[in-house]
Order: structure tokens, then C-alpha cells, then sequence
């Protein structure tokens, strides 16, 4: 009898101190940590040197007198005081609105046919081209649709010819806004495809299964269950195409040599000095689009959020 309780309570002995071990709190790995920290280190650097340091230096300047380098908020109050000025925000503000919008539906809509491709080979050769097709942009985009669209190009020709039907005459034109949001669409489109097929991974097929089951229409899938969920994907993306819009600058200098008024546009002018040499202005309008970007960026990250509660992160 002793024997055995001297036994028990070795092995009580053993398990309490094993528990000990075990609850005691592990120590920091330094070495993880310093590593992780000196593989963030270059990205850290790089934002800082090329975006940060930038931004802040553009903000700083947008308050200083081109010609005397004193303080002012002249800058600032010629963008409200001047029509082009605010005419150009405009523009900028509701092509990026626009081609956010036709981007977004449409690319929802391609996004969801290519996601529910059975044949993989077609599914990746769709992707892959959408990946080049987002990069594409610029002059050789511009020129691209000069040649495909302008007034003596391929389309526009070959209505003339086999339909007798002048676009130019009809009302069409590329060298104005509606003919800059045709072009915006061709990167938009593809950038919506690559954002929205991994959103569209986060629909369960069980979800539908259940609907189904539950005697739910497919209309009634999609407004109860499905676009409820994709919805802050939906947007994140959809302000990612605002942003990337807005930015935009050589596509529509190319396309129309000036003549719309866009933001980086006329930052281009008064930099370049094609009007007015102002750097100080020129500063101020770069600092409103940031300004801009970064309401945007706000809306993005709050989508994000809504979009980390639905995945359980």
C-alpha cells in the first residue's frame, strides 16, 4: 500500500511539474524577429524614399512662393479662384468615377464567367491575358486606339466602307471624354477580372446548396446571400480602379495633346511651363490629388475590414 501511493504521487510529482514546463511562457525568438525586421527593412526604405519623403516634400512646397520662396496659401486659392483649376478635379473626378463604375460592373460580370470556367487551359489564357492587358497603358495605348479608332483608323474606315457611316460625322470622336472612358475601360476592365476572381473564391458552394434547399430562387441567392458578401470586395476594387484612373497622365496627354483638362495634366503645364513656369502651384494641385487618393484610400481600407469579418481574420 505504500509502495503504491508512493508511486501515485510520483506520478503526480511528474505530471505537475511537466505541467509546470509546459504553461511556463516561451521567450521571445529574437532571431525570427530580427530577420523578419531586415527582410521589411528594404520594403520599409523604399516606401520611404520614394513615397513618403515625395509626398511630404510636395505637401511642404505646395505652401512656398514659386518666385520669392516665402510662405503662402496663394497656391491654394488659385486652384478655388481659377475655372480650369477646379474644372480640371472635375474631369479627373468623374471620368475616374465613370470608368470605376463601367470597369466594375462589366469586369464583376467577365470575372464570374471566367471564375466558373471548366476548361483550366482557357480559365489561365484569359487571366494571363488580363494581366497584360491591366499594364498596357500610356502612349502606345493611345496610339494603339488612334490607329484602331481615330479618324482614319482600321474601325472607323471599315465603317465607312461596308456600312457608309461616318462616326466622326455621327457624334463620335475619341479625342474627347467619352473617347478617353472607351479607353480607360481597356485597363480597367482586366484589373476588375484580376481583383474580383479571388474575391469570388470566398463564395462557399455549400452557401448555394443550402439556399437551394431552402427553397431559395437564384435572384434570391444573389441579393441575400451572395452580393451582400461580395459587396466590400466589390467596392475595394471598384476604388482601386478610381485611384488608378485618376493617376492616369500619359494615356490622355497622348490621346488628346492637351486639349482635355485633366489634373496631371495641368500639373504637367505650369511645371513644364507650356503656360506659366509655377512649381509652387503645380505642387499644390499634386498635393489635392493626394488629398483625393487618400479618401479613397479610406473608403478602401474600411472595405477591408468588412471584408476580413466575413473570411474570419
Amino acid at each position: 500500500m505504500q509502495i503504491g501511493a508512493t508511486d501515485s504521487m510520483g506520478d503526480a510529482s511528474v505530471n505537475n511539474s511537466a505541467a509546470v514546463k509546459t504553461s511556463k511562457p516561451r521567450g521571445i525568438n529574437w532571431s525570427y524577429s530580427i530577420t523578419s525586421w531586415l527582410g521589411f527593412a528594404p520594403f520599409f526604405l523604399f516606401c520611404l524614399l520614394f513615397e513618403l519623403l515625395p509626398a511630404v516634400m510636395v505637401i511642404q512646397s505646395s505652401f512656398v512662393n514659386s518666385e520669392t520662396g516665402a510662405f503662402t496659401l496663394n497656391n491654394y486659392q488659385r486652384i478655388f479662384q481659377e475655372p480650369d483649376k477646379l474644372h480640371a478635379f472635375q474631369n479627373s473626378i468623374s471620368i475616374s468615377i465613370v470608368t470605376a463604375l463601367i470597369g466594375g460592373i462589366i469586369g464583376f460580370i467577365a470575372a464570374y464567367g471566367i471564375y466558373n470556367l471548366s476548361t483550366k487551359w482557357l480559365h489561365n489564357l484569359i487571366v494571363g491575358f488580363s494581366s497584360v492587358a491591366a499594364n498596357f497603358a500610356g502612349v502606345p495605348l493611345a496610339f494603339a486606339f488612334i490607329a484602331t479608332l481615330g479618324v482614319t483608323g482600321f474601325i472607323t474606315t471599315l465603317f465607312l466602307n461596308w456600312f457608309h457611316i461616318n462616326l466622326y460625322n455621327s457624334g463620335f470622336s475619341l479625342y474627347t471624354f467619352a473617347g478617353l472612358v472607351l479607353v480607360y475601360i481597356y485597363f480597367q476592365l482586366p484589373l476588375m477580372i484580376l481583383l474580383t476572381i479571388p474575391a469570388l473564391g470566398a463564395i462557399r458552394p455549400e452557401w448555394r446548396e443550402a439556399s437551394t434547399n431552402l427553397g431559395a430562387s437564384n435572384y434570391t441567392y444573389w441579393t441575400r446571400i451572395a452580393l451582400p458578401i461580395l459587396f466590400p470586395s466589390l467596392i475595394a476594387a471598384m476604388l482601386l480602379l478610381f485611384a488608378n484612373s485618376f493617376g492616369a497622365f500619359a494615356t490622355a496627354y497622348a490621346l488628346g495633346q492637351g486639349n482635355i483638362n485633366l489634373v496631371p495634366i495641368q500639373i504637367s503645364f505650369v511645371v513644364n511651363g507650356n503656360v506659366s513656369l509655377d512649381t509652387g502651384l503645380g505642387n499644390a494641385l499634386a498635393a489635392g490629388m493626394i488629398a483625393v487618393l487618400l479618401i479613397a484610400v479610406m473608403f478602401y481600407t474600411a472595405m477591408l475590414r468588412r471584408i476580413s469579418r466575413w473570411q474570419g481574420r
